[in-house]
């Protein structure tokens, strides 16, 4: 899919192609990419470059064009946990700017994309708005990985701590993201001639960098503390099964003594040893002896382990 725009009332509209300063290839198929390939003179490689997710950042200038390629966050999905980085493609010919993307996202929409008059405000507000979107994409994470926590300290299964282990991992391609995209920025900056940027973009250029130094030192706290705690809550699960298995065990102490009483109060033995005496009683009496017993191991059980534990401590 293609998209045409042009910039009217500092403003970017959808136009006809002749009419275009801006062109957006959304996850283009075989024929858009050769048009690309002939129409601007751009190689081929760079334009498969801006759609591969592994590629790196980099910005490269050729004697057509100058190439630009960012990492960029995926369009989130509740089902799945992982936060994946793919990458974008900005090609810069003499006025026009064309822009490949792997998949439909909300590259220039908000309110930050007004007050445009050159190509190069464009660039900035694209920088803009990718940091935003790794911004926002740390604070879902975070708040993902607070509930998870929530569920750790009461589960007893693996599948939270493994969900955690995704986010752990999505942060270490977040961060991979940011720091590969603060390179090109770095680089920008010192080719902002032969970008044509003009004095109000070498400015906010100075405030991305910023922007981007914050995002990566977020990301680099969230991935610290998440790493950091993963054994603790591995702890946590082991402990709540350990808690589970000594309950289950004081269970099973309690019921094998009765266990033995009750086998020998369904044998003759036991009707000849009350011979004479009202069977509705002698059975209540065993009956109520069984209890009996039953909550004197437990409390034996319990005075035990309070004594062994402070011991073991």
């Amino acid at each position: 899919m293609v998209k045409h725009y042009k910039i009217e009332n500092n403003k970017l509209t959808e136009c006809q192609r002749e009419e275009s300063a801006l062109i957006v290839y959304i996850a283009p198929p075989e024929e858009e990419i050769n048009e690309i390939i002939q129409q601007y003179q751009i190689d081929e490689h760079d334009v498969h470059s801006s759609l591969d997710p592994n590629e790196l950042s980099r910005i490269e200038f050729e004697d057509e064009y100058t190439l630009l390629i960012l990492k960029r966050p995926e369009n989130y999905s509740s089902n799945n946990l992982l936060f994946k980085v793919n990458s974008l493609g900005i090609f810069l010919q003499q006025g026009k700017m064309i822009v490949v993307l792997a998949e439909d996202i909300q590259l220039l929409e908000g309110r930050q994309f007004s007050k445009l008059r050159t190509p190069g405000d464009i660039l900035i507000k694209i920088l803009y708005g990718t940091i935003s979107h790794f911004l926002g994409h740390l604070k879902v994470i975070n708040m993902v990985s607070e509930e998870l926590e929530q569920k750790i300290n009461t589960s007893m299964e693996n599948k939270y701590l493994i969900n955690m282990f995704v986010l752990e991992k999505s942060l270490v391609y977040y961060l991979d993201g940011i720091n590969s995209n603060a390179k090109v920025i770095d680089k920008i900056k010192l080719n902002v001639n032969k970008i044509g940027f003009t004095a109000e973009n070498i400015d906010t250029l100075e405030d991305i960098i910023i922007e981007n130094q914050q995002c990566q030192k977020q990301a680099e706290i969230y991935l610290n503390i998440l790493t950091g705690l993963m054994d603790a809550r591995g702890s946590i699960v082991n402990n709540n099964l350990s808690i589970l298995i000594k309950r289950l065990t004081i269970i099973n102490i309690i019921f094998m003594p009765l266990n033995l009483l009750a086998g020998i109060g369904g044998m003759s033995e036991f009707s000849m040893m009350t011979q004479g005496a009202d069977w509705r009683i002698t059975y209540a009496l065993f009956l109520l002896g069984m209890v009996g017993l039953g909550f004197l191991t437990y409390f034996f059980m319990n005075y035990l382990i309070s004594k062994i534990g402070p011991e073991r401590k």
